[in-house]
């Protein structure tokens, strides 16, 4: 494991928070003292980390820490993050009174994006070679809770990457089933946006349209079921998983086509890992083609499904070490 200054990070979503130490290593962050814990547990972000320090309290003792990064699953507003998804805050300020130490806090996708050039081969699944230009932007995207985007262009210096809230955009059907879907889903809202489909309770929600159900909210826990039931071999759970895989891979695609994505798009997220060989059976992929007058622009951007959960967290201990350089003083 590197020497030098320790920091603290986490990976905060809307249904568990995965916290860890880190330090720099000669390939990158090297994480280590890896713990997850459900949100449900806890009434605020304060909660869970103070039961994370008393964890190592108990088992190993906290080192002396230099400073801290989080990664967060929402936007970032004057240096805080309000979770999309659940009525946390995180604000730096606060943090770093709690701590004693520099925080940073920033978006989890922005995060999986300053984390993508510390994973390993073995960590990446390759769903199309295409002819990847290491010096062309990347995507990374993902779904879980909800659907989180962001993009990392190379620069001079240090790579820029962009966030936002890519998961809002509209859903585009491109097939005549998918526009039975989207009429059925604006049932019950003003707007079908991308992640209503690309996240656990839109897989849970296509399953339900299969089924000839009336519209209703989401329901997380029952996309569980559908993957369970699929790799049983059920018929319209295998339907609802293969539609599913065909839209995340338009959606994928429209995102590349974006920002000319050769440098790579990388599918990420708690459920893609869990779904990999429905996302490697071709469906995926073909729709991420299928895009009309640029199809052949498409066959050229590598696709890369990520196995690791070590992404955002990656991402998270870069900027901490990155913020423990800048708040040092010079000498120290």
């Amino acid at each position: 494991m590197g020497e030098g200054p320790t920091v603290l990070v986490a990976d905060v979503g809307a249904t568990k928070c995965r916290f860890a130490l880190a330090r720099s290593g000669p390939r990158g962050p090297e994480l280590f003292a890896i713990r997850r814990q459900e949100d449900r547990d806890f009434a605020s972000f304060e909660d869970a980390l103070e039961a994370y320090l008393a964890g190592l309290r108990a088992e190993r003792g906290v080192p002396s820490l230099s400073a801290a990064g989080f990664a967060a699953a929402g936007p970032v507003s004057d240096g805080r993050v309000r979770l999309t998804h659940r009525n946390w805050v995180l604000a730096p300020d606060a943090l770093a009174a709690r701590l004693g130490v520099p925080v940073a806090v920033d978006n989890d996708f922005a995060c999986a994006a300053r984390g993508l050039p510390w994973l390993a081969t073995d960590e990446l699944r390759t769903l199309q070679a295409g002819a990847p230009d290491p010096q062309a932007p990347k995507v990374v995207l993902g779904a879980g809770t909800g659907l989180g985007v962001a993009y990392l262009v190379p620069a001079d210096a240090r790579p820029l990457v962009i966030a936002g809230e890519g998961g809002h955009v509209g859903f585009s059907p491109q097939s005549e089933e998918q526009v039975a879907l989207w009429r059925w889903l604006r049932a019950t809202r003003a707007r079908v946006e991308a992640e209503d489909v690309l996240c656990g309770a839109g897989l849970a929600a296509i399953h339900a349209f299969l089924l000839g159900r009336a519209p209703a909210p989401g329901d997380a826990a029952a996309a569980t079921a559908v993957q369970r039931d699929a790799e049983a071999g059920d018929a319209l759970a295998c339907r609802a998983l293969d539609l599913y895989c065909e839209i995340y891979g338009a959606v994928a695609g429209d995102h590349a086509l974006a920002v000319l994505a050769r440098g790579g798009v990388y599918v990420a997220g708690g459920i893609a890992p869990r779904i990999a060989g429905r996302l490697g059976a071709g469906g995926f992929v073909r729709a991420f083609n299928d895009k009309g007058v640029h199809a052949a622009l498409a066959r050229e951007f590598p696709v890369h499904l990520v196995k690791s959960e070590r992404l955002e967290l990656l991402g998270a201990a870069a900027i901490a070490l990155d913020l423990h350089q800048t708040a040092r003083p010079p000498g120290g």
